[in-house]
């Protein structure tokens, strides 16, 4: 039997250790899961959403205890962990009220007939998610898979075990048997589930890599694939806004939860005007940031690969004004790094890095930062600083990214979805639009009959 054993980024101490599903306990879950599904689907939507309710409950009566264990495994600062714990119990109490007003839609044809659809829940769910935010995303997948009446199995990331099962015991008390299970394991446990062929959802959040693995093998056997994968979000800063303000936001957007945020910013193309001021007061905010409140990374392997995308920009030609370094003593820390002087052609300006650095080019242009931004396989998310608004409705108009963010790099309305394109993934991964992923549509024509040779 595999045992996962996850250390603490801080210490490095031993947090906890699980072992992983084997080959028959995978099957069983999904069996269970499908066995569950028919009595599931049959109850009516608004007792899903009471279970749902006091699910969350469930859920948010450990919620201390939850953000202790995502603090120890995978070094989230305690706040953080926190908010991402009280940010997916909403979402999931959320999905229980609006589970029961999902519906479908009517067509009036020639009277008096009509056309309407039914919406049904498409089966099993396999549930596969990160590390990084890992109650908020798992819960508002679980929530929206349950609320529209299919059953999941859920896989979090072998990264945060204990989080996943913890959580997964509480929502479980609150539901029917096998309408939620939680499985541990690594990618080979994840490969076992997306390749079952009673599996008819796979919603994942995680790399590219392992993205475009599960949709070609969810593909194999009709499976529908939710994907958000990775990212390298650009931020545009243009001429006229304030220095000090586009420093801000650069170091949020690279540096918040060690950079290791989906929709963290990975590229910063800054304009010839303001350049060397911001930069200067990113540099500050970088060491602030390090000397307030130093944040590690999820592990040493995830560290070695952000420390060797650096060190990569460097003897390419860019300029390390901060950080670069790796800290000697326990754990996984990484400095807020600031690279400048880079181009499009090094890879910390091409891929996702998912660590606090923020590379720096300068541009003489809107137009000519707009078209650098724009070179990218990735679609997830963009973020432009400007005070013009043409220039905002250029760049909303060239960037085909599924979130395009104007003079913030973070927020966004309660309940908003956003649709990843290319590299980053398909599909709606949240918003009441994840109600209509989880769930397919029949279209029913209403006619009259005829009675006795007449129709009526």
């Amino acid at each position: 039997m595999t045992e996962i054993t996850v250390l603490d980024p801080a210490t490095g101490e031993t947090v906890t250790t699980v072992a992983a599903a084997g080959l028959g306990e995978t099957a069983a879950a999904v069996a269970a899961a499908r066995s569950a599904g028919a009595a599931w689907a049959r109850t009516p939507a608004e007792e899903r959403g009471a279970l749902l309710r006091e699910a969350a409950d469930a859920v948010a009566g450990i919620a201390h205890e939850l953000a202790e264990l995502t603090r120890r495994e995978t070094g989230k600062p305690d706040a953080e962990a926190r908010d991402g714990v009280d940010a997916g119990v909403g979402t999931l109490r959320q999905y229980a009220e609006l589970g029961p007003l999902h519906r479908g839609h009517s067509l009036r044809g020639r009277a008096p007939a009509a056309d309407y659809t039914v919406t049904r829940p498409r089966g099993v769910v396999a549930a596969l998610t990160p590390w990084n935010d890992p109650v908020a995303v798992s819960l508002g997948l679980i929530g929206a898979a349950l609320a529209t009446g299919n059953t999941v199995v859920h896989k979090p990331s072998e990264r945060c075990p204990g989080v996943g099962l913890r959580f997964g015991e509480a929502l479980a008390s609150a539901l029917p048997p096998s309408v939620l299970l939680t499985v541990s394991g690594d990618a080979e446990t994840g490969r076992r589930l997306v390749a079952d062929p009673r599996v008819d959802v796979v919603a994942h959040v995680g790399s590219t890599a392992a993205g475009a693995e599960i949709a070609a093998t969810a593909a194999g056997h009709g499976a529908h694939v939710i994907r958000e994968n990775g990212g390298s979000d650009a931020l545009l800063v243009d001429a006229g806004v304030d220095p000090g303000w586009a420093a801000e936001q650069a170091a949020l957007g690279a540096f918040a939860n060690a950079g290791q945020i989906c929709t963290s910013v990975e590229r910063i193309f800054l304009h010839r005007e303001l350049a060397s001021e911001v930069l200067g007061l990113l540099v500050e905010r970088a060491r602030a940031v390090a000397a307030d409140s130093p944040q590690p990374l999820v592990d040493r392997a995830h560290r070695a690969r952000v420390h060797e995308r650096v060190s990569a920009a460097a003897e390419a030609g860019a300029r390390v004004l901060a950080g670069g370094r790796v800290p000697a003593g326990p754990g996984a820390h990484y400095p807020p790094t600031v690279l400048a002087g880079c181009t499009p052609e090094m890879t910390v300006m091409r891929e996702e890095t998912f660590g606090p650095v923020a590379p720096v080019a300068e541009v003489g242009s809107f137009e000519e930062g707009l078209a650098l931004a724009a070179e990218s396989r990735y679609g997830l998310a963009a973020n432009v600083l400007t005070p013009r608004l043409d220039h905002a409705l250029l760049a909303a108009d060239s960037l085909t990214v599924g979130t395009m963010k104007v003079n913030g790099v973070f927020g966004g309305a309660p309940g908003g979805a956003a649709q990843p394109r290319a590299d980053s993934g398909d599909g709606f991964g949240y918003g009441p639009e994840l109600l209509d992923e989880m769930t397919t549509r029949s279209v029913v024509h209403l006619g009259t009959p005829v009675l006795g040779g007449e129709r009526r």
